[in-house]
């Protein structure tokens, strides 16, 4: 699903129009984003949870020349998919 589909899905299910669904889209998008700058975890009951994960740096290798580089300290965004959502994706016959 693209976001475009998604503003469909929410200007459908909600009898909104499409460009009233696209600012409730853009502003659920700007809130997890932001929320996810600020490092905080965000829980969606059912959906899943998302959170920052961060890296150290450390030694790697250059598997094409065998070199020795150094990765920088990053992070990364993590999801783990909540109970009723695998639950219901597992379900499905």
């Amino acid at each position: 699903m693209t976001k475009s589909e998604l503003i469909e899905a929410v200007a459908a299910r909600s009898n909104l129009p499409k460009k009233r669904a696209e600012e409730v889209v853009n502003c659920i998008f700007s809130s997890l984003t932001e929320s996810l700058l600020r490092e905080e975890r965000i829980e969606i009951r059912g959906f899943g949870s998302f959170s920052i994960k961060s890296y150290r740096p450390y030694k790697g290798r250059n598997p094409k020349t065998g070199d020795t580089v150094s990765v920088r300290a990053k992070k990364s965004i993590h999801f783990k998919v909540g109970k009723e959502l695998k639950e219901r994706v597992n379900d499905v016959d």
